[in-house]
């Protein structure tokens, strides 16, 4: 059975549909990897971040893509927040956001 995926709210799924067409294009191809793989998606495509946080790694010739988000109990994947990369590290505040909405989700 594949792994459903869902936006943790409808901003996260308008953010990833705004970016380039090329980087739009590899982020469809790895949620396909995604919903057949599930957990089991690693490097270069997919890194875990702990206590329950990945990230999807798409990239284009116009920019990097990065989807934060999680698995929950019934094969669904929650994207929880999503954002083009402009420097070689993740920068902190879109990690603080995505570990707030994971916390947010799985505590209520």
């Amino acid at each position: 059975m594949a792994f459903e995926i869902q936006y943790f709210h409808e901003r996260v799924y308008a953010e990833v549909q705004s970016w380039p067409v090329d980087v739009l294009a590899d982020y469809a191809r790895l949620v396909e990897l995604l919903t057949e793989h599930g957990p089991s998606l690693r490097l270069p495509h997919s890194r875990a971040f702990g206590d329950g946080l990945f990230e999807l790694r798409p990239r284009g010739r116009s920019g990097i893509g990065r989807a934060f988000y999680c698995f929950l109990v019934g094969k669904r994947v929650v994207v929880l927040h999503a954002f083009i990369k402009k420097s070689q590290q993740t920068p902190d505040n879109e990690l603080k956001m995505a570990r707030k909405r994971l916390k947010e989700l799985m505590h209520g």
